[in-house]
């Protein structure tokens, strides 16, 4: 006996069909080291050293867990997927050093390259001010790539961040 499915049981089954930009997150998958470099004017260069997992939550989404290396050290939580009905990647991420749920989203470069997640959190440098941000998730090859960002200014330029993320791959 065949089961028929409402209309609406129809459109959420053939919503969640993988799409090409679901496989492209599975470029992400894997055990990573990291290293952030924080740049502030006037200060030295910190370095952040950790660790992190980022897994298939299904065929849809990815998940990703990540801890510091320094005593007491954040950690992270990120969820990354592809909605086809907004025709955006979307994600979330939270921390342990902040109470913000960040919420994204983003798209994809014509050389499926680059991913860009866009969001609104608080400001850095202004205390109760929000900001409009943007991540840039850029694959350099299946072991490497790296994560940088930029905020929306005064004036609407877009400014770069003082903050590099290097992920590679565990061997």
């Amino acid at each position: 006996m065949t089961e028929v499915l409402d209309p609406v049981h129809e459109a959420m089954m053939a919503a969640a069909k993988p799409t090409s930009e679901h496989a492209w997150l599975g470029r992400l998958n894997g055990e990573w080291n990291y290293e952030m470099v924080i740049e502030q004017p006037g200060k030295l260069p910190v370095s952040i050293a950790g660790t992190g997992i980022r897994r298939a939550l299904g065929e849809l989404w990815t998940v990703s867990e990540g801890t510091s290396d320094t005593p007491g050290g954040p950690s992270m939580l990120r969820t990354l997927g592809y909605d086809p009905q907004k025709g955006k990647f979307v994600s979330t991420w939270i921390s342990s050093m902040m109470s913000h749920l960040w919420v994204y989203e983003g798209f994809l470069d014509a050389d499926e390259r680059v991913l860009t997640l866009e969001a609104v959190g608080p400001s850095f440098t202004r205390p109760g001010e929000l900001v409009q941000y943007r991540n840039f998730i850029t694959v350099i090859d299946h072991d490497y790539h790296t994560m940088t960002g930029a905020s929306l200014g005064d004036g609407g330029q877009w400014k770069n961040e003082t903050m590099t993320m290097h992920f590679r791959r565990k061997k």
